[in-house]
């Protein structure tokens, strides 16, 4: 039985997302089961004629810190660059044969806006390789990803490194166009009287971040889940699933992406920080984060700033082959999404998930890994509950049949943003190489990758294990 059975109630198409479902409470015993090795026939592989096939020969990240910690000290391109440095000591590529360099970031450091750049030249590649980088909220590294599976395929290049990276202990602070008036015409002001006047007319409002829907990601996750049903219990659940199950991965080194990194004037980390399984009395006693008094978000079922990088060699198969390497995963279909960025900011994955299957000739039930971004608890949950409901694909989507749930004892298994830590523009790369190394580990053959960004963004790709 999965954890979301639950009777769909008839509703009136006309009740624009007023939504009301009835959800079976998840079950503490039936959530931290360990899957069993996924015993998988091999199935059609999704090589395609006269398209080159793109592999991931390895991937590596930093180790994700809570923001202020150990990375506080730091800028965006030495944690760029100490991921592409890794990747150079996990693959011993040469750095003369990458033909070009993809970095996803979201909130740039006005310094080193092309942090790709920055970061190769750190990292000691050839001053004749060239990097862009790229942002598309959280699935920016999947953008860098994507990109370098299109200039391979179209014959372009052969070898490129594709990453992240997001540094939140230090971002610019912005203000609104309001605030910025006021401070530069502060600063032109001649006399107290001036100033005086000028401070006069500030408002806290002033301080209020410009969205396009004027309100936060926090916000929207909880409207989310009170519109799907959510309750702050189930949400507190899969929490502490995700932080149990990453603890799990980690102290069975199963997280092997991760390169110890020797922070300046620190010591040496080794691995992620973020990981706390707690219990969910206390969990219970946190108070909403967003909507107050009675909302369902609170820190502890949220991802939380992260500071981290993360990097992957992609290569055509037969430049990989002729190299010496053993490729771990093919990269294959992918299909981006859009769709409102107020009422369905987060549901990219419930969107993104039928097209690209469809595209790849798959279904649910062919999927041996699910790898899903966690941005909230609530978010995940509300997308478990759209993907399984008929009425909404007949309604939203435009479809005649309900998407399907992803089965539990498939996803995120090792954890997720909510545990490991979600630096913005380096998550992408690891949901990716979390796919590949499960489907090494169980013995599967295809998974599933997929995120919701902002603006009502989302990405999926799937993954195929490079046969053993």
């Amino acid at each position: 039985m999965t954890i979301l059975t639950y009777p769909f109630k008839n509703l009136p198409t006309a009740s624009k997302w007023a939504l009301r479902f009835s959800i079976r409470p998840l079950s503490c015993s039936s959530q931290l089961r360990a899957a069993p090795a996924v015993q998988t026939k091999t199935k059609k592989t999704l090589a395609k004629p006269n398209i080159r096939n793109v592999v991931v020969v390895d991937g590596v990240r930093t180790p994700f810190l809570l923001s202020g910690t150990s990375y506080k000290d730091l800028m965006p391109h030495d944690l760029a660059r100490a991921a592409l440095t890794g990747l150079l000591h996990r693959t011993s590529v040469p750095k003369e044969v990458v033909d070009y360099i993809i970095f996803g970031t979201v909130i740039q450091e006005v310094k080193t806006s092309n942090v790709a750049r920055e970061a190769a030249l750190g990292a000691g590649f050839s001053d004749k390789t060239p990097a862009h980088t790229v942002t598309m909220a959280c699935i920016s590294a999947n953008q860098a990803m994507t990109t370098g599976v299109g200039l391979i395929a179209s014959g372009q290049c052969d070898v490129i490194v594709a990453g992240g990276v997001e540094l939140m202990s230090d971002v610019p602070i912005r203000h609104s166009r309001k605030m910025r008036k006021l401070m530069l015409d502060l600063n032109k002001a001649k006399s107290m009287g001036q100033r005086l006047s000028l401070i006069s007319k500030f408002r806290f409002n002033f301080l209020a971040p410009e969205f396009s829907t004027s309100e936060t990601m926090g916000h929207s996750a909880d409207r989310l889940a009170a519109a799907f049903a959510v309750s702050r219990l189930e949400q507190d659940e899969y929490a502490l699933r995700s932080h149990s199950l990453a603890k799990k991965a980690q102290d069975e080194g199963l997280l092997s992406d991760v390169v110890p990194f020797k922070v300046p004037g620190k010591d040496t980390v080794t691995k992620d920080n973020g990981i706390r399984p707690s219990s969910l009395e206390q969990m219970a006693k946190l108070k909403p984060a967003f909507i107050k008094p009675y909302g369902t978000v609170t820190a502890a079922n949220s991802s939380f700033l992260t500071d981290g990088a993360s990097a992957m060699l992609i290569m055509a198969e037969e430049k990989a082959l002729a190299m010496g390497y053993k490729p771990k995963a093919y990269l294959r279909d992918f299909m981006y999404v859009s769709q409102d960025p107020k009422d369905q900011l987060l549901l990219g994955p419930t969107y993104a998930t039928p097209k690209v299957l469809e595209k790849a000739g798959l279904t649910m039930n062919d999927i041996d890994a699910f790898e899903f971004h966690e941005a909230f608890s609530g978010q995940i949950l509300a997308n478990f509950k759209a993907m399984d409901s008929d009425w909404f694909a007949e309604n939203y989507m435009g479809r005649k049949t309900k998407v399907g749930l992803p089965p539990l004892e498939k996803f995120n298994n090792w954890g997720g943003s909510l545990s490991l830590g979600h630096p913005f523009g380096a998550t992408g790369c690891r949901l990716v190489m979390a796919a590949a190394n499960r489907l090494r580990k169980e013995g599967g053959q295809y998974g599933l990758v997929a995120a919701c960004a902002a603006g009502g963004q989302g990405h999926a790709m799937i993954v195929e294990a490079y046969p053993k």
